[in-house]
């Protein structure tokens, strides 16, 4: 198609992602304008992956920087009623509808957690045979998240275990699924096809159980299920968190760790002090 590709809004560059969001002269005065901190060569840049990296991970500690997400729907917002209606949007009006979206959906993540408060269920469920203990250590102050999961046979009383850290996802929920479906993967790898996973988040019971409620975590979901495919037998429970202390460890110190890590062995690592 035959078309212009210069940004309709100022006509003075290409309209790529970056531009559109961050160097077109209105969406600058958006950023200008709000509690995001600016300068000159820093943020905002030419390129799409630095401004991306800076809101995400560079930000100072404050409960104003969290209304990014929401500055950069209203751009792309105002955007749309430019080229399609040509209507002109006030950047003050941009930040205070950003604002107002951030503000209500931080309280209407309160109001969940009132109404549904996280509960360790401590009934103990005995399992036998080839059990994976599994966890995820997630923080929003830190920019990598851990996975840790812990195998051991009851009858022949074989043990293996796994830690690795990636980048931080998300959510905790991110990390708790990312913890379980690499575990499914390494027993695959090591034919444990008769396996009874263990984990100390409900959520995540519920989110196997019943992927279709859980929509934005259906990519992850989908994998889960593609595992589960593989297995002779598959199970997951809920444990509590006292008893799922292995994994945790493992998890939380591969967070803490400042280079990356993928450790899988019999053996506890060196950069866990104690494990049992």
């Amino acid at each position: 198609m035959q078309i212009d590709p210069r940004c309709m809004r100022c006509g003075m560059a290409p309209e790529t992602v970056n531009h559109t969001l961050f160097e077109c002269p209105p969406a600058l005065q958006v950023w200008a304008l709000s509690p995001i901190p600016t300068a000159p060569a820093h943020f905002p840049t030419g390129g799409l992956f630095t401004n991306m990296t800076q809101l995400f991970w560079h930000l100072p500690n404050d409960d104003r920087m969290r209304m990014f997400p929401w500055l950069i729907w209203y751009i792309w917002k105002a955007r749309n009623d430019k080229v399609m209606s040509n209507v002109d949007w006030d950047p003050n009006e941009i930040i205070v509808k950003a604002e107002a979206e951030s503000i209500a959906w931080t309280k209407a993540q309160e109001r969940l957690e009132m109404a549904y408060p996280h509960t360790e269920t401590h009934v103990e469920i005995s399992a036998l045979g080839d059990i994976c203990q599994v966890d995820g250590a997630w923080k929003e102050s830190e920019c990598r998240a851990g996975l840790g999961w812990y195998y051991f046979n009851t009858n022949t009383l074989e043990k293996l275990m796994g830690g690795c850290n990636m980048r931080r996802g998300i959510s905790p929920f991110q990390a708790e699924l990312e913890a379980l479906i690499w575990a499914m993967q390494c027993m695959l790898r090591i034919r444990k096809l008769t396996t009874v996973f263990q984990t100390d988040c409900s959520d995540v019971v519920k989110m196997v159980s019943r992927p279709e409620e859980w929509p934005a975590f259906s990519l992850l979901l989908e994998e889960v299920d593609r595992c589960k495919r593989r297995f002779n037998s598959f199970s997951i429970m809920q444990i509590p968190r006292t008893k799922n202390t292995q994994a945790d460890k493992l998890a939380r110190s591969a967070r803490a760790l400042l280079t990356d890590v993928y450790y899988v062995n019999s053996v506890s690592p060196v950069w866990i002090s104690e494990l049992f």
